[in-house]
């Protein structure tokens, strides 16, 4: 058992007998881990084991078992998130998705400043549609994932009105959409918005004003990604799902 200090993100907790929990918790130099927490709920820790929030965290990382909390200094949480269900939802998908992509345990620094600074942005305002869509794809190499949203895979020509196939997981030039009869017939503005993504700096993203259609057929699409090529079902993306029903008609009668 090695003792550290690391940052880290509360990714979720769980009741564990009377009055123990379960916290995951994905930190910055060790990777997620599952830490043991006793009594939670006469801890001094019962305020910082909670979803969304960052600490500096002294604890005692053991590889073979569960992990403990030494203690805990500078906290964070996300009140502007926390406070409206819709980008708490989308959070929570995200903080659910970063767990799916990378086992337990292993060192991904880049992925934990990606996840913080994706929640940084929702916290400051910015589209949490948008920025779950980014999130979405840039992520998708972490399940081995590599899609190829720039050229048409027969003859690579770039800056065309794209479609994409399932079939050769690739673009589709109009030239070549012979190749595919069951092409997905897509908005070309979706492969287009796709390959921006992949490569997407956070600067950029405050200049970004996507229509609810677009939108939608982004979402749509990468659904479809999602089911065929990673085939991950997560209890938080449909919860998202279902606000588009209820959620929505919520926000029209407050």
């Amino acid at each position: 058992m090695v003792m550290q200090e690391t940052r880290g993100l509360i990714l979720y907790n769980r009741n564990f007998r009377e009055d123990d929990k379960l916290v995951k918790i994905f930190t910055e130099a060790a990777g997620k881990r599952m830490f043991f927490v006793k009594h939670a709920s006469r801890s001094k820790l019962a305020s910082v084991i909670q979803p969304l929030v960052i600490a500096d965290f002294i604890v005692k990382v053991n590889d073979e078992g569960l992990s403990y909390i030494e203690d805990y200094g500078q906290v964070r949480t996300f009140h502007g998130i926390q406070s409206d269900i819709f980008s708490l939802a989308y959070a929570t998908y995200l903080l659910s998705l970063a767990d799916a992509a990378i086992t337990d345990g292993t060192y991904d620094p880049h992925l934990f400043a990606f996840l913080v600074k994706t929640l940084d942005l929702m916290e400051q305002g910015l589209d949490y549609e948008v920025l779950t869509n980014i999130f979405e794809i840039q992520i998708l190499e972490r399940f081995g994932v590599s899609l190829n949203f720039h050229d048409c895979l027969v003859c690579h020509q770039v800056g065309q009105a794209f479609d994409f196939s399932f079939t050769y997981a690739g673009l589709l030039c109009p030239q070549h959409y012979d190749r595919d009869p069951r092409r997905s017939h897509l908005n070309p503005n979706v492969p287009y918005l796709l390959n921006k993504f992949q490569h997407m700096q956070f600067s950029e993203l405050k200049q970004i004003r996507l229509q609810p259609g677009i939108k939608k057929e982004l979402r749509d699409f990468i659904d479809q990604i999602y089911e065929e090529y990673v085939g991950i079902h997560l209890k938080s993306k449909k919860f998202i799902d279902d606000l588009q029903g209820w959620g929505h008609m919520m926000q029209k009668n407050s």
